[in-house]
């Protein structure tokens, strides 16, 4: 047996995969530090901003709606939504169609929490990938196309 571990890579900056990981965790970290001033987690915020976004066209917003937009599991946004519900950001009622299904509207006091919250996240933002200047339009577009790609 070796006592040496081979990596494919020579340098650590040849790997994707852990330069992603700690361009995430350092991105998190200035987030968390903003939205811990306004008591949610990052998680929480996410799937509210989500809810906000798909409110904007459907009026029938579901828990399944949410966990798609969100690209997070469906067990998990049931707890966290949840915990949302019962901090009075949000309520569930009947599906006007759908007996299985609840809609998910934002309470006015979510409204609120979550427009402060959409400032900070969109100015922790700006600073963060502001040092990509012309190059963040083609940031984006690999983003989006790593996601399409690995669903």
């Amino acid at each position: 047996m070796s006592n040496s571990i081979e990596f494919k890579h020579k340098n650590d900056t040849d790997s994707s995969g852990f330069l992603l990981w700690q361009v995430t965790m350092l991105w998190q970290r200035k987030i968390k530090k903003e939205l811990d001033k306004l008591g949610i987690t990052h998680t929480q915020f996410v799937l509210l901003a989500s809810l906000a976004w798909l409110s904007k066209t459907n009026k029938n917003v579901t828990q399944i709606d949410i966990a798609n937009q969100s690209k997070t599991d469906r067990m998990m946004v049931s707890k966290v939504l949840r915990t949302l519900e019962e901090k009075g950001f949000l309520s569930r009622q009947e599906h006007e169609t759908d007996t299985r299904a609840k809609t998910i509207t934002l309470s006015k006091e979510g409204k609120v929490l979550l427009q402060k919250a959409i400032k900070n996240v969109e100015q922790v933002d700006t600073e963060f990938f502001s040092v990509l200047t012309t190059q963040a339009n083609g940031f984006n577009r690999n983003l989006v196309t790593l996601i399409s790609k690995n669903l």
